[in-house]
């Protein structure tokens, strides 16, 4: 369930990026900034059991990033 919201935000900020580049800057900082969160109250566990549950939040965060910055290099490319 949690993979197919981080999938939806990603497209969704796939598309803002492309259609609206520089709007789309804050609503990616935004998620970047609540997935950190989640990554620095996870590894908090102790041990190595912290690393393997902020994972999944920092890929994420590393996905979210990428599909905004696609969209905006998309943008780019078109002729007009």
């Amino acid at each position: 369930m949690v993979v197919l919201a981080v999938v939806a935000v990603c497209v969704v900020l796939l598309v803002l990026a492309f259609l609206l580049p520089r709007l789309s800057r804050h609503p990616q900082r935004g998620t970047q900034r609540s997935l950190g969160a989640g990554s620095q109250a996870a590894g908090k566990a102790p041990g190595r059991l912290g690393h393997w549950l902020s994972k999944p939040f920092r890929s994420s965060s590393k996905a979210v990033g990428r599909s905004g910055s696609a969209g905006r290099r998309a943008r780019g490319r078109m002729p007009f």
